[in-house]
């Protein structure tokens, strides 16, 4: 019984591991999108002046 409790309780830590690092990825990469959007409107803003 320990053993299945043990390896039950490896597999929820790396879910949640894995959880976390997807959901940091997501983040940064819709930072980045915005980011990368708004410079790119600012230099088509400037081309159409």
């Amino acid at each position: 019984m320990t053993e299945i409790f043990a390896s039950f309780l490896g597999t929820a830590i790396k879910f949640l591991f894995f959880l976390f690092i997807s959901w940091g990825g997501i983040v940064c990469g819709k930072k980045y999108r915005d980011h990368k959007d708004a410079a790119s409107a600012a230099a088509g803003a400037n081309e159409t002046k």
